[in-house]
């Protein structure tokens, strides 16, 4: 990799080292661009996400429009390592069969039969999964690589919005995970104490019942915990081993902001509640941070970023990359 960068900086200063060339008027630098144009060598297996740099942003989106839309607009694209959606379990009747299936929408007029866990979220983390670790001659032993090119290790979290009866709708979306789990992609706990982190972190949040995620010592999903409760008593148990994120709506935990500038009290319960996860290996999130003004917007971004939240809530990845 290092000889292949040096290599490439030398022919950049080649190039600019001579107008002629530079200019594009060189009859041999043109034959060289023609040959080389659409050659394989210039690829290679993992390439899929090549160039894409993550960062901390969670956003409401289908995995397979992101990918779409980050692969489209290219390399200067920054990508977001959380994608959260809403999970609704629904019992279509097709003659006297009940058959369960999970579907995914913000309410009842938003599903349909085709708009499911499977196909617009597990199937596509498979595919770049399956992109991201290739089986060659060249790979010695199995790989465990994440859906980022640019940093393989970085974990995508898997927000899971459950919008039905929490028991029921996570055993669904349990046994959904399976072709992830078969795969070995998802972060594991083992025996409520060893944490091993995968490509894909699943954290329930919505309805997801605490009952069905601390207790377990076993497991390959988690619980998005509160973040404003956690010194409460209720909570007091939880650690990043049961919620490796913890989140809470930031008006209704910050309150209100106006123009560019949170009160001392506002920053005061900001960092008290970011200090109380960090102490038990939580990361914060706050959702419904404001929108518009846009310098409001950016004020509370920036703030958030630097008090140290784990992942910074932004639908509209657009104005994220404007930003930054």
């Amino acid at each position: 990799m290092v000889h292949t960068r040096s290599l490439a900086v030398a022919a950049s200063a080649f190039l600019l080292g001579d107008p002629r060339l530079a200019a594009g008027g060189s009859t041999e630098l043109q034959s060289v661009l023609k040959n080389t144009h659409g050659s394989n060598d210039y690829g290679y297996p993992t390439d899929f996400t090549r160039g894409i740099m993550p960062f901390r942003v969670e956003a409401y989106y289908s995995i397979r429009s992101q990918f779409t839309r980050i692969m489209t607009i290219g390399e200067t694209y920054l990508s977001t390592p959380a994608y959260p959606k809403d999970v609704s379990r629904q019992k279509p009747m097709y003659g006297c069969i009940m058959t369960p299936s999970t579907s995914v929408g913000h309410d009842e007029s938003s599903l349909t039969k085709d708009r499911t866990l499977e196909s617009l979220y597990i199937n596509p983390i498979l595919d770049v999964l399956k992109l991201q670790n290739p089986s060659s001659p060249f790979v010695t032993s199995p790989t465990n690589n994440g859906v980022f090119d640019t940093s393989t290790s970085q974990t995508l979290y898997f927000f899971i919005d459950l919008k039905t009866s929490g028991p029921e709708t996570l055993k669904a979306v349990i046994s959904a995970l399976q072709p992830l789990r078969d795969q070995g992609y998802l972060t594991t706990l083992k025996d409520n104490k060893t944490l091993t982190t995968g490509p894909v972190t699943v954290i329930g949040t919505g309805n997801t019942p605490l009952d069905m995620v601390g207790p377990v010592a076993d497991r390959d999903y988690f619980y998005d915990a509160p973040l404003e409760a956690l010194a409460e008593p209720e909570y007091a148990d939880i650690t990043g081993l049961i919620s490796p994120i913890a989140s809470t709506n930031f008006a209704s935990a910050v309150g209100p902001v106006k123009g560019e500038k949170l009160s001392d009290e506002q920053i005061e319960a900001l960092r008290q509640q970011i200090q109380t996860a960090e102490e038990r290996g939580i990361g914060a999130r706050y959702w419904g941070t404001p929108y518009y003004p846009v310098r409001t917007r950016n004020f509370v971004w920036r703030t958030l970023l630097e008090e140290g939240v784990a992942l910074l809530n932004a639908d509209d990845l657009d104005a994220v990359v404007e930003y930054f």
